[in-house]
């Protein structure tokens, strides 16, 4: 008895080369979807780290604002802020924290105070010169007497993967909050 059945031996004579060429299309196939789906993977990789990078200082910088309107000391507040941010965030080397107050004496808005930390060289957008005239949006101005704080919150993001310089991300993030 034949070890091929008289079904296997029509569909042998039917296709006789199937299966013998395909190994060398399938690798460039492979190949090629491979590379596109690393590619794809890479990027969400640093996508995702960016978008979670940009809400960690959203939150540092909120809670900045926040400490110094309840009183607590500018140095004090960078100095909570920067530690704050240590586990996921490296401040010492990467990032900058500012944190201002700033007074409307009869409609004209004076920097009192400014306090920073950290390793990343930036310079406050608000302004820098104690007892010096600030820009602030409007809805950000505090009524005359008043004093607004404002953390200023810089971070210098770098990519793991190569993949993460093609999306063209920001390699310094930004936030600022007003209390």
């Amino acid at each position: 008895m034949s070890k091929w059945s008289p079904m296997h031996e029509s569909y042998a004579k039917r296709w006789p080369r199937f299966g013998r060429d395909q190994s060398g299309q399938s690798l460039v196939e492979f190949a090629l979807s491979a590379m596109l789906i690393c590619t794809a993977v890479f990027g969400m990789v640093d996508f995702s780290r960016v978008l979670y990078v940009d809400e960690v200082i959203v939150n540092l910088a909120g809670e900045g604002s926040s400490l110094a309107s309840r009183g607590t000391p500018l140095a004090s507040t960078a100095s909570a802020v920067q530690t704050a941010a240590t586990p996921p965030l490296d401040f010492a080397g990467h990032g900058r924290v500012i944190v201002s107050s700033i007074y409307n004496n009869n409609n004209v808005l004076t920097l009192t105070g400014q306090s920073a930390l950290g390793g990343l060289t930036a310079t406050s957008r608000i302004g820098s010169t104690v007892n010096g005239v600030v820009r602030l949006p409007v809805n950000a101005t505090p009524q005359v007497g008043q004093t607004v704080f404002v953390t200023e919150v810089f971070y210098s993001y770098h990519a793991i993967t190569p993949f993460g310089s093609m999306l063209n991300i920001p390699s310094q993030l930004y936030d600022v909050a007003y209390y």
